[in-house]
């Protein structure tokens, strides 16, 4: 079977690159960001460096966690009252989310494909500033849809590790563990190829062995930048190899009841991986030789491929309880009988989840309802 691989999004890292932004030929930029960046000053200050140089800039600064429809519509009003030339995208996946809807509506509803994308990070979790995935979430509906079209896809990422310093602990381990479960994901990937596991596996390592000391020292600019890269690596390889059904199921858990995302990937991997590796079957299957092969790649080493894997799992709860997540859903604010209750409609949406298309081993609905019972439990 055919496959491609792509890369439209060129990306500027290191200390400073905040600063090539003045290097940008544009004449007008609409600023999408969350009211935090423009209180923390990060959003006048990039303000002032494109006043700097003659080019116009508005702030649009209504970004919320887990955007709506509803504020990607006020933010297209925004670009239509403006008609910039460049949006830039600032902050973490939220806002880079809404703005790659935002951009890609306004070039259909003004019929103009020339308006550029610049994404910059402030967090290093979502890989957003390279891909072509955006997630918009439903109120209403309790629900998060995940879009994926290649019009989305950004055309510079500004990686500045400086950004991040300020990132709180527990949104560096939640957004860490997202970009840990993005290369897990697309290693696992149907869809996966040379290329893209080339992205994911080094990411992977770099997030495996950086997560920890960054947590721990998050103004350690060395260890910030390396999981900043790690982030955008991620991006690179799932964005052309999708993911699989821990998305799936973590963006139907966040949609019900507001769990930051990338800790209900956290939640949700150890029971992925024993599920997707066939661990509960006395048949081995094809997807634990790559799951053998991810465990190889972290170090796991053991009699038997199950229990290679198993050793890996057993690695990555203990690492998990090193960023003191723990493995039960009721510890994170949510009751276990709305969770119960809760489970049938959210198995329903994360079978029909884009994500749940490449995952490598095909479940039914009632096992992704046993994944979701597992988080009760705890363990794996």
């Amino acid at each position: 079977m055919l496959k491609q691989f792509k890369m439209g999004t060129k990306i500027i890292t290191g200390i400073d690159a905040l600063s090539t932004i003045q290097t940008l030929s544009l004449k007008s930029v609409l600023i999408i960001c969350d009211p935090f960046m423009l209180e923390n000053g990060l959003a006048p200050k990039i303000e002032q460096l494109l006043k700097d140089k003659n080019i116009g800039c508005t702030i649009f600064s209504e970004i919320i966690p887990d955007p709506t429809i509803d504020v990607v519509t006020k933010g297209l009003l925004a670009a239509i009252n403006l008609s910039p030339d460049g949006i830039i995208a600032l902050g973490g996946g939220s806002a880079m989310d809404a703005a790659k809807v935002i951009r890609h509506m306004y070039r259909t509803a003004e019929k103009d494909a020339s308006v550029q994308l610049i994404c910059i990070p402030t967090t290093s979790g979502t890989g957003s500033e390279v891909t072509s995935f955006a997630v918009i979430s439903d109120p209403q509906n309790h629900s998060k849809y995940a879009l994926v079209d290649e019009q989305m896809v950004p055309d510079l990422a500004i990686l500045d590790p400086v950004l991040t310093v300020s990132v709180p602990k527990d949104v560096t381990t939640d957004t860490g563990f997202d970009v840990f479960t993005h290369c897990m994901e697309a290693l696992a990937s149907t869809d996966a190829t040379d290329f893209t596991d080339a992205a994911s596996e080094k990411a992977l390592q770099m997030i495996w062995k950086d997560l920890v000391p960054v947590v721990n020292d998050g103004e350690n600019l060395a260890l910030r930048e390396q999981v900043h890269n790690a982030s955008c690596l991620a991006g690179i390889a799932f964005s052309e190899a999708s993911l699989g059904i821990c998305h799936s199921l973590a963006h139907a858990l966040g949609g019900q009841f507001h769990i930051p995302h990338g800790r209900a990937n956290a939640l949700l991997l150890p029971h992925v991986i024993r599920y997707n590796a066939g661990l509960e079957l006395e048949k081995e299957i094809p997807s634990l030789v790559t799951y053998q092969r991810i465990a190889k790649s972290l170090g796991f080493q053991a009699g038997t491929a199950k229990a290679t894997v198993h050793a890996m799992i057993n690695g990555v709860n203990r690492q998990l309880k090193q960023l003191e997540i723990s493995p039960l859903i009721t510890d994170h604010g949510i009751d276990s009988e709305e969770f119960l209750a809760a489970i049938p409609e959210m198995a329903v949406k994360a079978m029909d989840d884009k994500c749940t298309i490449t995952n490598p081993r095909k479940p039914s609905l009632q096992e992704l309802e046993q994944l979701y019972k597992r988080l009760l439990r705890g363990g794996y």
